[in-house]
């Protein structure tokens, strides 16, 4: 609790963020006078061990570059991680490009299901900017590589043992980088997904940085915060009378058939009585008989054909119309009209 995904342009300076966010909420937590309520996480591409190479297409056909699998394999790693971690007692930063609206639509139901906050940082930053950032990174890949490749030469030569000198921070190739850059889905705090939405650009100094902070650690954490609800469909409905409504049609529905085909004379015909299932003041439903003996299968079909129209008052079981006593009562009413049609 919470997950706070950060997103923006390739070499932005979300990872820089991510490092301060994370050593911001550090330090919060430990100067809590009590124990830390929460655990920290930061996941990340590095820390994942996912490679830039995931998200470069330049060598796949244009008719399957919407199918890369290495990319899917990518997000299914860090769907993954994320939902191992995830509850209302962890803090989850999730560092990434994070550039598909879709994907981001995905981590925030599942932290809704979870019943806890999701909130958004971007990183601002000018494609022009976070272009010179990548070549420079390309430049320093290049130098690292030369310099690599002489001090092996050293090595071999004199038997030295070479360091190793490979930039800290990998970049991306310049068709790579283009591609990711062209695909970004800018965050839209109109939808729900996307909000709340907080955002630092490149110029913003470490005191805007504390400030954006501690306004999204008081929009997910803090006093004010929202209580989060999962949608229903995702709520694992118990079986009570009062709780899963297609449990309770279904066995009342069941109680009819069975008190009928019990009720009910050798050859047909005739009433059979059935409590409306309203407690100490019941009062019985009779249902009148179609001229011949009634069989399993055709009560069965009635009853499906029953419960089919009235799947419509999923999540209504607190509503007066939708009682036990009125599913018996409606029952009971579609029978006979079934049984008259019949018998004409």
């Amino acid at each position: 609790m919470p997950l706070i995904i950060v997103t923006g342009l390739p070499t932005s300076g979300k990872s820089h963020r991510a490092a301060q966010l994370h050593a911001y909420l550090a330090s919060h937590l430990a100067a809590s006078p009590s124990k830390p309520p929460y655990r920290l996480h930061l996941i990340s591409d590095e820390s994942l061990s996912i490679p830039r190479s995931v998200y470069d297409l330049s060598a796949t056909p244009a008719h399957v570059r919407s199918a890369n699998a290495s990319e899917k394999d990518a997000r299914a790693t860090t769907y993954a991680a994320v939902k191992r971690v995830l509850s209302d007692r962890d803090i989850v930063i999730l560092d990434g490009g994070n550039y598909i609206k879709g994907w981001r639509y995905q981590l925030h139901c599942e932290a809704k299901a979870v019943r806890t906050p999701c909130a958004l940082l971007q990183v601002g930053c000018s494609v022009d900017r976070a272009r010179s950032v990548n070549e420079a990174r390309l430049k320093a890949a290049a130098a690292a590589a030369a310099a690599a490749e002489t001090s092996a030469a050293e090595t071999s030569a004199h038997g030295d043992t070479a360091g190793d000198n490979a930039p800290t921070t990998e970049a991306y190739e310049p068709a790579n980088w283009e591609n990711l850059v062209f695909r970004y889905e800018e965050p839209n705090p109109m939808t729900r997904w996307d909000s709340p939405l907080f955002t630092l650009i490149w110029e913003d100094d470490d005191a805007q940085a504390k400030s954006v902070f501690a306004s999204l650690w008081e929009a997910v954490a803090g006093e004010g915060r929202k209580a989060v609800k999962p949608n229903q469909a995702t709520v694992q409905r118990s079986r009570d009378a009062g709780g899963d409504y297609l449990y309770v049609l279904d066995r009342e529905t069941q109680d009819i058939v069975r008190r009928i085909l019990e009720g009910q004379g050798e050859e047909g015909g005739g009433t059979v009585s059935v409590p409306n299932g309203g407690g100490a003041r019941a009062r019985e439903l009779t249902v009148e008989l179609p001229g011949r003996k009634l069989g399993v299968p055709q009560m069965q079909r009635h009853r499906r054909a029953f419960v089919g129209l009235n799947r419509g008052g999923i999540g209504l079981e607190g509503v007066g119309e939708f009682t036990v006593t009125r599913m018996r009562e409606g029952f009971v009413g579609y029978l006979n009209d079934a049984f008259d049609k019949e018998d004409v």
